[in-house]
């Protein structure tokens, strides 16, 4: 008689990633909204406040952008590894929304407000 091989456990990880999908995409969509309008923010500026905000936005806008593709890219990576490496996977579903958040100070902290 043959012994039966015990069946592995199946993992939940995937929980996480759902839960890291419900909250980054809705965040990262009002994060890019809200570093869309905030051009906004200086229509009544002077001339040179208007360049200086122009300048800071510019770089801030770039690493607005680069960040939530970045969120995107750890988002998808947990998902791709939530049966290989659960740890990895919930690590990384925890990650995702916290880069956008990083994201979005960073952005805060670039501009130049009028």
């Amino acid at each position: 008689m043959a012994e039966a091989t015990p069946q592995p456990r199946p993992s939940h990880a995937w929980i996480a990633s759902l839960i890291s999908t419900v909250v980054t995409l809705p965040l990262a969509f009002v994060v890019l909204v809200f570093g869309g309008l905030s051009p906004m923010a200086c229509d009544s500026c002077s001339e040179s406040g208007s360049d200086r905000f122009d300048t800071s936005f510019e770089a801030a806008w770039a690493v607005l952008s680069c960040g939530l593709v970045l969120a995107l890219i750890v988002l998808i990576a947990s998902w791709v590894f939530k049966r290989r490496r659960p740890p990895t996977c919930v690590s990384l579903a925890v990650l995702a929304p916290g880069t956008v958040v990083i994201t979005w100070a960073a952005f805060m902290a670039l501009i130049d407000w009028p």
